[in-house]
């Protein structure tokens, strides 16, 4: 912050939260948007603003809010202290919990406790959802509150550390905590609704949980134990993979740089039943390398591919992306002058790449491990179509709350134990890399080349991914051919009638006309993905800035409620969005917003990981350096740190924006008729057996985040290290 104006963010806060109250409708009106409600902000009407309301419609509980922001002001006029930080946090924490507090007691039909009723008696008004007047004052009262810690002398004494710590916090404490501990509680309630923990142990405590039958010769294990075992093998599968083509893409031949990207991005920008499907025309019991088998050897077709074998093979599909685009940049970062001293103390390649260049890749490797453990225990796709009668938590937990038999206590009680599961793989990791420092990237020059690979390391990568790429390829060959043919399995006359049916476009009185049934889905989809995407990236990456460059109370649990809405199956996380938010005070379920919502919060810790492990390998000194050049905290991190963390950022935005595109599991229940999304209008064809609009619908997609992707490289475009290639002289980089 500006040493010559230390107060100007304290007071921008309090016109904020006053402007808010006075011009702004306070609640949120069904079917009309705020500034159409804004005609109605001085009268009685839904929409008056908030001093309105407590003025003319008796509701007294939002002078509380008022009567923060007078002490802020107060505070204000005082020069910058402690005497200034008590009024502060006195003022914005009064105003901000007063009004939560009041939201949350009073609903649409009065108290929301029958015990306030009881003995308070009955409201003469009730209340609706938020709106942008409500939103804003609480906003500006939580900021106010978190200067006020600053000037206490917490966070250092830094405004925009303790306004953003504070903030982000209150929002994953609001989209991922309230929500899933709503839902989770019902772990903890019998049948009539009382609390008891022994239901909780009567749920989890089964042999369908934790047998292990399958050891003793039985048909199965336990959920807990297929899905643990499942995870372990895809962690360490996708970071294995993911690891092999960074190096490869890095470190190789240039030739394969460009094909290698691609190939490796095409799994994740594909709706994971697609690749199911591809999978199964491959290896199911009518599939091709089945029939060539029997013609060949006359082996029997048999269902070997359904079950662990097959989930097992689908994600390393769908997450060894995932690992390779955090390991990328983490590659990247690499100083090659640490391999050069390693060289020039006549160390080998070999001996150089395995005591100085994997060491340091130590904090990408962990991160992909715990990003695909975490990918692993939540999927839901990929189980249901190659599943078979392998159980996994997620699939339990989905038909535990959609199937017969609606049991949502079990549901609550399975997502406790992937909780756990989550938790357990969060602390390992935290005790592997503890506070060792993986600097790679100074403030000093390196104009180092990059040391080439052992000579057997390569012919290893090499023999590993380009088979696994060619495979890739072969499952994709399939996929796009099912949406131009007539009928797969019948009739494979070449047709383009799928595209046609799908994304017809006319030319009618008034222009052109979207005539294809899935321009409505696709449009909305795009929409709200493009909303969610950079949302998403920005906050994992300050998020991972506040975690890898901050030290403050509580980290730990920071870290892991950014981490939480991985470790909650898509399903599960999407019902909790219902009961959370289908009654005030954030009355969502039926919007755009709460879809948007859901993909950024579902996203978070993809950006959070890999920005923290692109911190770790800057130097502290460029932020101190930027720092006693007397550049504020917010200036360095977007003018020095920022700039240094586009492999990360790229990561954020590319899979975010994908995700959000291919989701299905943890947006299912939050689509409605004007908000219908491409993969669940995919689900309703595929439902319908019309298998070739829907894999039409797959190739369009996949099409068009290929383009988004390329955009987004080439608008945030590369980290620039000031490194040579090979074969430039050193005087050329001195001239430079």
């Amino acid at each position: 912050m500006s040493s010559r104006r230390p107060n100007a963010p304290v007071w921008t806060c309090v016109a904020a939260g006053l402007l808010a109250y006075f011009v702004l409708p306070w609640y949120a009106i069904q079917d009309t948007s705020w500034w159409e409600a804004l005609p109605q902000v001085f009268g009685s009407a839904e929409g008056a603003s908030g001093v309105m309301q407590a003025l003319l419609q008796a509701r007294s509980w939002l002078w509380i809010g008022l009567i923060g922001l007078a002490i802020c002001a107060l505070g204000a006029l005082l020069p910058a202290g402690r005497t200034q930080g008590r009024l502060l946090l006195v003022g914005g924490a009064v105003g901000a919990i007063g009004l939560a507090l009041s939201a949350f007691l009073i609903g649409a039909r009065g108290w929301t406790l029958p015990v306030l009723n009881a003995r308070l008696g009955e409201l003469p008004v009730n209340q609706f959802g938020i709106g942008a007047g409500g939103f804003i004052a609480l906003s500006a009262l939580i900021l106010l509150a978190a200067f006020g810690l600053a000037r206490l002398g917490f966070f250092k004494g830094d405004l925009f550390v303790a306004g953003a710590v504070v903030g982000c916090g209150v929002l994953m404490a609001l989209f991922i905590a309230y929500p899933v501990s709503k839902a989770l509680a019902g772990a903890f309630l019998d049948e009539d609704g009382r609390a008891s923990f022994a239901a909780f142990v009567a749920r989890i405590g089964t042999e369908r949980v934790w047998g292990l039958g399958c050891l003793a010769g039985g048909v199965r294990c336990g959920v807990a134990w297929n899905t643990l075992v499942l995870a372990l093998l895809t962690a360490a599968g996708t970071t294995f993979l993911g690891t092999l083509m960074a190096l490869m893409a890095e470190r190789g031949s240039r030739r394969w740089q460009a094909p290698l990207r691609v190939l490796a991005l095409l799994p994740i920008i594909t709706p994971p039943f697609v690749v199911g499907l591809g999978l199964i025309l491959l290896f199911g019991r009518a599939g091709v390398v089945n029939q060539l088998l029997e013609s060949a050897f006359g082996i029997e077709p048999t269902r070997w591919f359904y079950g662990m074998p097959g989930v097992l093979v689908a994600q390393l599909f769908a997450f060894t992306p995932i690992a390779f685009m955090i390991m990328r940049g983490v590659v990247q970062g690499v100083s090659p002058s640490l391999e050069e001293a390693a060289q020039m103390l006549r160390a080998d390649r070999r001996r150089t790449f395995f005591t100085v260049t994997l060491p340091l890749l130590k904090p990408g490797l962990a991160n992909a491990f715990l990003v695909g453990f975490i990918e692993s225990i939540a999927d839901f796709g990929n189980p249901v179509v190659v599943g078979g009668q392998f159980s996994v938590l997620s699939t339990d937990i989905f038909f535990a709350i959609v199937g017969a038999q609606y049991d949502q206590g079990r549901a609550a009680s399975l997502a406790w134990v992937l909780t756990l599961f989550a938790l357990g793989v969060f602390a390992l990791q935290r005790a592997v890399l503890g506070k060792q420092n993986y600097t790679t990237v100074s403030g000093k020059g390196d104009a180092g080349i990059a040391m080439a690979l052992p000579a057997g390391v390569r012919r290893t990568i090499y023999g590993i991914a380009l088979p696994w790429i060619a495979f890739t390829v072969v499952v994709y060959l399939f996929a796009f051919a099912g949406g131009f043919v007539q009928t797969w399995g019948r009739d494979y006359t070449f047709t383009l009638n799928h595209f046609k049916t799908a994304f017809a476009l006319e030319w009618g009185q008034f222009g052109i006309v979207w005539a294809g049934t899935a321009w409505n889905s696709l449009i909305t989809t795009v929409k709200l993905a493009g909303i969610s995407a950079p949302l998403t990236a920005g906050l994992g990456l300050l998020i991972a800035w506040l975690l890898a460059r901050n030290e403050f109370k509580g980290q730990g649990a920071f870290e892991f409620a950014a981490l939480l809405a991985f470790a909650i199956p898509g399903t599960v996380l999407g019902v909790s969005y219902i009961l959370a938010f289908n009654v005030p005070p954030l009355e969502l379920t039926g919007t755009g917003l709460i879809i948007v919502l859901c993909f950024m919060f579902r996203n978070l810790p993809v950006g959070v990981r890999a920005g923290t492990a692109a911190f770790k390998q800057l130097d502290r000194s460029l932020d101190e350096a930027s720092l006693m050049l007397r550049a504020s905290t917010s200036q360095t991190l977007f003018k020095v740190v920022l700039p240094l963390l586009k492999p990360a950022l790229v990561a954020a935005l590319v899979y975010s924006f994908v995700r959000a595109m291919t989701t299905v599991s943890a947006v299912i229940f939050l689509v409605t008729a004007e908000n219908e999304l491409a993969t669940t209008y995919i689900i309703g064809r595929v439902g319908n057996g019309d298998y070739g609009i829907a894999l039409a619908y797959c190739t369009v997609l996949m099409m068009l985040m290929s383009v988004a992707i390329a955009a987004v490289q080439l608008l945030v475009g590369e980290r620039k290290l000031g490194r040579r290639k090979q074969g430039v002289p050193s005087i050329a980089v001195a001239a430079h």
